[in-house]
């Protein structure tokens, strides 16, 4: 089993990504494969909904100066996936948003080539917008017909290292590890026992 993390912060090693590497981290002591993959901080272009995923159908975008394609074919290959986000003006950032849109489209456009997967989401708060950065990759995996893992998925800190700080949000990304692992692994057992 894998799982690919996708940090939407522009801030290397900041708040988001410490979060990402705990859930990462419990993930790893249950046996499965991660992968850290940064988002946040790279020129992606936005959707432009030219329609050409949804015509050519082969689970590509057609922008192909950024690394959205390869990022498609990592959600592919893994069997669950976690978005992180810091909250930027109460919602994901536009990196993070960019991403969803455009994977999003082309996985839609491609017979919903997500589905049965294993998503979870995290972000990173000073005060206002968790809710509507979570609900912005939450409805990312619903829209993908995914599992959505459930556990309190938030932190909150401003400053870079204040989410060690904050030993509820810690606690919560263990148990957001703890239960995307029980997940993934149910979902291993009923894939294996299915009659081809």
């Amino acid at each position: 089993m894998k799982v690919v993390a996708f940090n939407g912060s522009p801030r290397r090693g900041g708040n988001t990504e410490q979060m990402l590497w705990i859930v990462l981290n419990e993930l790893i002591k249950h046996g499965i494969e991660t992968e850290f993959v940064q988002v946040g901080g790279t020129e992606l272009r936005f959707c432009k909904a030219c329609g050409y995923c949804h015509t050519n159908k082969t689970a590509k975008c057609a922008i192909s100066k950024d690394p959205v394609n390869e990022w498609i074919e990592k959600i592919i290959a893994a069997d669950g996936i976690i978005l992180g986000s810091p909250v930027y003006f109460h919602n994901v950032t536009g990196e993070m948003k960019a991403f969803i849109d455009r994977v999003g489209f082309v996985a839609r456009g491609n017979g919903r080539i997500f589905t049965g997967k294993i998503g979870a989401g995290l972000v990173a708060m000073r005060r206002m917008g968790a809710m509507s950065a979570l609900d912005a990759m939450f409805n990312f995996f619903v829209s993908m017909q995914m599992y959505v893992v459930a556990a309190p998925s938030l932190v909150v800190a401003t400053d870079k290292g204040d989410a060690a700080r904050d030993p509820e949000g810690l606690q919560s990304m263990e148990a957001l590890g703890k239960n995307m692992s029980k997940l993934l692994e149910m979902r291993d057992l009923y894939l294996r026992s299915r009659p081809l």
